[in-house]
């Protein structure tokens, strides 16, 4: 098996197309059938299904696919450690985070990091499956939150937030201190969709203490919920620095009590992966952002437009 079989092979499963992989690759598409055709020979089974001009991976190919993804890694690893060598202002960067609230945190920090690192190239990824891009080395680090059920992964705690009721400032509940959890079944909510990191959270602890939460209204932009919520049109739970981020003054946000709901926010990365100058740079650019903002600080005061 050689390095540059593995190579076309990883092309064709980013394309799942033979003519596009040899495109991207710069060489025929007769010549890399050809190749894939001898690795399978050497292997002993296929590596793809072709069912006319579309293909998919066999379960071998899928065993492969996880393997090749680990060499190409540790091949990155040990470029990034020898560059660095010569020349720890050169290299890249390439940091994911859950869409919203953490994307706009990792994206705040681009300019300050590239006038330290101007020579550095930067890619910033908004995805739900972060964790899985750190394990297959798609991306050098991530913010995400806790749990992260993954013995491959390594986790900084960055900072701990609570949840809270977000009602527009006409509100009944407006000028509540505060509200138990159980209440909030009894209102309208507006809300993420299921595959939002932070409603999957929040109905854990719902499956915890009994009671489901069916929201009226589900999108995945926070400005459509925001914008729901001063209109009247339903409430709904959001993250401390959510709030603080696209409240303009007109809702107000109320603790949630019996149980507080909060949660972890970490920067995940893998742990047999050589981390660079580059990427320990922007995590300490992280952390002491969060320090000199006191994002980690307690709770703010309702009605003070936080």
């Amino acid at each position: 098996m050689e390095l540059r079989q593995l190579e076309y092979f990883h092309a064709i499963c980013g394309e799942l197309h033979f003519t596009r992989a040899a495109d991207k690759l710069g060489i025929s598409q007769p010549t890399l059938s050809h190749q894939i055709k001898s690795l399978e020979d050497e292997i002993g089974t296929p590596l793809f299904d072709r069912i006319g001009k579309r293909i998919a991976l066999t379960e071998a190919g899928s065993v492969l696919k996880s393997h090749a993804a680990v060499i190409f890694g540790a091949l990155r690893s040990a470029k990034d450690q020898i560059e660095e060598l010569h020349d720890g202002e050169r290299g890249s960067l390439s940091i994911g985070s859950l869409p919203g609230e953490l994307n706009h945190l990792v994206a705040s920090q681009l300019v300050e990091y590239n006038k330290h690192f101007p020579k550095i190239r930067i890619k910033i990824v908004a995805a739900e499956d972060v964790a899985e891009k750190v394990i297959h080395n798609e991306l050098d680090a991530a913010v995400t939150l806790l749990p992260v059920d993954e013995e491959r992964l390594s986790a900084i705690p960055l900072y701990d937030e609570q949840f809270y009721l977000t009602v527009s400032r006409d509100h009944p509940l407006a000028e509540e201190t505060s509200i138990p959890f159980a209440d909030v079944q009894e209102l309208p909510v507006i809300w993420f969709p299921q595959d939002h990191k932070c409603r999957q959270l929040i109905e854990a602890t719902c499956r915890t203490t009994g009671f489901v939460l069916n929201p009226i209204i589900e999108t995945n932009t926070i400005e459509s919920i925001m914008n729901l919520v001063k209109s009247g049109a339903g409430v709904s739970i959001l993250s401390k620095s959510l709030i603080q981020l696209y409240n303009d003054g007109h809702v107000r946000a109320i603790p949630i009590v019996d149980p507080v709901l909060h949660r972890q926010v970490v920067i995940i990365y893998n742990r047999d992966k050589f981390l660079s100058r580059s990427v320990r740079a922007f995590i300490d650019l992280l952390g002491q952002f969060v320090e000199d903002h006191h994002i980690r600080e307690g709770l703010f005061a309702n009605g003070s437009g936080a």
